[in-house]
């Protein structure tokens, strides 16, 4: 019998899965009604501590009864009062009223779907709470214009006690970019893709193109781009380069998404498609490495020593590198060049990704 094949997650199933979730069991339900939803697949999920707020607040009495929401609601009240923020605050600031607000914060769902680096499928999104967040207006500082009443600031933003919580934990896929739901490798791909017909649009520009160079006999030279960056029509995007290094180093022992969460896009601005992810480390160590004047490099490979070991990971120092926080790029520099003299080692599979970098670098 032929095996049925894998029904891959859309954004309307996910949404109903979310949908479905109860939310007094909402984090541990997650993974299993995901894995009921669509059998075949391993899946796990990664939390990130990125607090954002949503814009949708709603108007509460204090026992929790739901009066509406707030900017309808507030521009209705605003509208009897003819426009008069004052007036306004001042029928509002003792009744009682309050609003609420729906705080978030990431996470991510992956599941692989082969044994390469590339092989997974990865879902954003994000885990939000909805808090009782203060009083309907500032009861002691009048406003100054309906934007204030509209969209207010005075809330708490420090963590509330869990007698204000009202509802949630919801999931919600996260999709502000079009990088809700990715296939790594297609993805990939797209990316790509993407940049080659990007390159290759600019191609007759790129022909016409040249650099001018003052000679030291007060001549001017001048030299065809082309010349110059001969391999401009078969750049590798970033995106691309992450994953090969990883292939290739002693990170791939490990999954990325063990490691890493990835901030997709992909949206047309201007005419213009952008694809792309913004690497989001999951392990971090205690302390950047940052470089110094008076660092020999015999203390930056103990340093990155140090760093995988903390985090648990072969080479994962470089990756933090090309993240561009946590290592500095110049740390990576001056370990390739100790690396060229024969002053350091790193593991073949490693230095060659490390020296690769180094004769020309990416960061994101």
């Amino acid at each position: 019998m032929t095996p049925s094949p894998v029904r891959l997650p859309d954004s309307a199933s996910l949404e109903a899965v979310l949908a479905g979730l109860d939310p007094t069991s909402a984090d541990v339900g997650l993974v299993v009604a995901l894995a009921a939803a669509f059998p075949g697949f391993d899946f796990s999920v990664a939390h990130v501590d990125d607090d954002y707020w949503r814009d949708t607040r709603s108007v509460i009495w204090p026992d929790g009864t739901r009066v509406g929401e707030l900017r309808p609601w507030m521009t209705a009240e605003l509208a009897r009062d003819g426009g008069d923020v004052k007036a306004t605050w001042a029928r509002l600031k003792d009744t009682g009223l309050q609003i609420t607000e729906w705080r978030g914060t990431s996470a991510f769902v992956f599941a692989p779907t082969g044994s390469a680096a590339a092989d997974y499928i990865q879902i954003a999104l994000g885990r939000e709470i909805e808090w009782r967040a203060g009083s309907i207006v500032d009861p002691d500082y009048r406003p100054w214009g309906e934007q204030e009443l509209l969209d207010p600031s005075w809330p708490r933003r420090d963590p509330l006690p869990d007698t204000d919580r009202l509802a949630g934990p919801i999931y919600r896929l996260l999709d502000r970019a079009g990088g809700a739901f990715i296939h790594i490798r297609s993805f990939l791909d797209r990316c790509g893709r993407v940049e080659h017909e990007k390159r290759e649009a600019k191609r007759p520009e790129m022909d016409r193109r040249v650099i001018r160079e003052t000679m030291p006999n007060g001549t001017t030279r001048e030299t065809p781009f082309l010349e110059l960056v001969p391999d401009y029509f078969e750049l590798v995007p970033r995106e691309v380069r992450f994953f090969r290094d990883w292939e290739a180093s002693s990170a791939a022992g490990q999954r990325v998404f063990a490691h890493w969460a990835l901030d997709a896009r992909d949206y047309t601005h201007k005419g213009e498609r952008e694809v792309g992810f913004i690497p989001r480390p999951l392990k971090m160590p205690g302390e950047r490495l940052l470089m110094t004047p008076e660092a020999t490099v015999h203390q930056l490979m103990d340093r990155i020593e140090a760093i995988d070991r903390e985090i648990a990971l072969p080479f994962g120092w470089f990756f933090l590198m090309i993240h561009g926080h946590w290592v500095d790029a110049d740390v990576g520099l001056a370990i390739a060049d100790a690396l060229k003299a024969q002053r350091v080692r790193l593991p073949d599979p490693d230095a060659a990704v490390l020296l690769r970098w180094a004769a020309r670098t990416y960061g994101f």
